[in-house]
C-alpha cells in the first residue's frame, strides 16, 4: 500500500495537463465505482479538463437515480492522452475495455489507477493504492490534488461511493478519516437523507419478493458459521427482479448471530456464478476470493465459479471451511 501521497501528486499533476481523459471502473459497477468515475469527471471538467466515462455494463437499477449517470457510455470515442481506472483491483475487472486499456498502455498513453483493494495489482503506469472504506475517499484526495473546487454535483457522487462501501458507515474500516469527509461532503451541498433512501431504504415490490424467495432457501454450514444464499435467474425471472435488485443481499444472512462468513452466489449465466463474500470477525475473504483468482478486502471479496450450482456450492464451502 502507499505510505504516502507522492503517486497521487504525480496523477494529479499529469491529468490537469491533459486534453481529454478516459475514465473507466471495473464490470458490474456498484456506487462507489460510478460513484469515483463520476466525482472524477465532474471535478475534471470543472478544472476544464474533458473527459468520457466508459463502462462495459449496463446500468443497475438500484443506482439508476444517480444524476448524470447517462453520460457513461459501453465503448469510448475518439482519441485521450490519458486513461484513468477507478475501483478496479486490476485491469480484467474492466471487462470488455481490458485490451483497449492494455493496448493504450502498449501505445504508451499514460494510465493511472487509483484504489482501494488489498489485491490490486498495480497494472496502470503510475498507480495510487491505499486501503480504505471506498475508493470515493481515495479519488475525493485526487480532486483536491487537482484543485478542482467541491461542489454540490461533486459531493453528491462522492459520497455515494462512501455510504456504499462503507455499508452506510457500519463496516470495520470506517475511520475517522471516513466520517470526516463525509462532513465535509455535507458541508458541500451532498443530500445525505436522498442518497441513505435511495441507497437503502427504497426497493421495489419485485425485490421484495425476490429477498423472500432467496433468503427462504438460505443454507448453513459448519454449525452455523458459514451462510450461503443461491440467486438464480430462475428466481430472478419469477418475480420481474434483476441483477440491481440483489444489493446487500449478502449482508442479511452475516446478521445471523453464529455467521463468521457469508456468500452470496448468483448466477451469470449457465454455468457461471459470482460470488460475494463477507466475514464477520476474523475471516479473511480476500484469501478465499483468492483462491478462484478474485479478491477485495479482508471482510469484503467476490470471485467468479464455473459449473453447475451445486457443484459451485459443494467447492465454496470446502474453501471456506479452511478459514473458519
Amino acid at each position: 500500500m502507499n505510505s504516502d501521497w507522492t503517486e497521487m501528486e504525480k496523477i494529479a499533476a499529469r491529468l490537469k495537463r491533459a486534453k481529454r481523459v478516459l475514465i473507466v471502473g471495473h464490470m458490474r459497477p456498484d456506487g462507489d465505482c460510478y460513484g469515483s468515475c463520476l466525482a472524477l469527471g465532474s471535478a475534471l471538467e470543472n478544472i476544464g479538463v474533458a473527459c468520457e466515462i466508459v463502462n462495459e455494463s449496463d446500468v443497475p437499477s438500484n443506482l439508476s437515480f444517480l444524476a448524470g449517470i447517462e453520460r457513461v457510455k459501453k465503448q469510448p470515442a475518439g482519441e485521450f492522452d490519458a486513461i484513468v481506472a477507478l475501483d478496479s483491483a486490476d485491469d480484467q475487472r474492466l471487462g470488455a475495455l481490458t485490451d483497449f486499456f492494455r493496448r493504450a498502455k502498449a501505445k504508451k498513453i499514460p494510465t493511472f489507477n487509483v484504489d482501494h483493494h488489498i489485491s490490486n495489482t498495480r497494472f496502470a503506469e503510475v498507480n495510487f493504492v491505499r486501503e480504505c472504506a471506498a475508493n470515493c475517499i481515495n479519488v475525493a484526495r485526487l480532486i483536491s490534488y487537482l484543485g478542482a473546487p467541491f461542489d454540490k454535483k461533486t459531493a453528491n457522487y462522492l459520497l455515494c461511493g462512501l455510504l456504499t462501501d462503507s455499508g452506510n458507515f457500519s463496516h470495520d474500516d470506517v475511520d475517522e478519516e471516513c466520517f470526516l469527509l463525509a462532513a465535509k461532503l455535507v458541508k458541500a451541498g451532498a443530500d445525505i437523507r436522498s442518497l441513505t433512501y435511495e441507497l437503502f431504504k427504497k426497493q421495489p415490490k419485485e425485490r421484495v419478493a425476490l429477498h423472500s424467495e432467496v433468503m427462504g432457501k438460505m443454507r448453513f454450514f459448519f454449525e452455523g458459521k458459514f451462510a450461503l444464499i443461491a440467486i438464480t435467474k430462475q428466481a430472478m425471472e419469477k418475480v420481474g427482479a434483476d441483477n440491481g435488485m440483489t444489493e446487500g443481499f449478502v449482508d442479511f444472512p452475516l446478521s445471523v448471530d453464529t455467521v463468521e462468513v457469508a456468500a452470496s452466489v448468483m448466477e451469470v449465466k449457465k454455468g457461471q456464478y459470482k460470488i460475494s463474500l463477507r466475514s464477520k470477525t476474523y475471516a479473511d475473504v480476500n484469501k478465499i476470493a483468492g483462491v478462484y483468482g478474485g479478491g477485495g478486502h479482508i471482510r469484503a471479496a467476490g470471485c467468479m465459479l464455473f459449473g453447475e450450482l451445486e457443484e459451485v456450492i459443494d467447492k465454496l464451502s470446502y474453501t471456506v471451511s479452511q478459514y473458519l
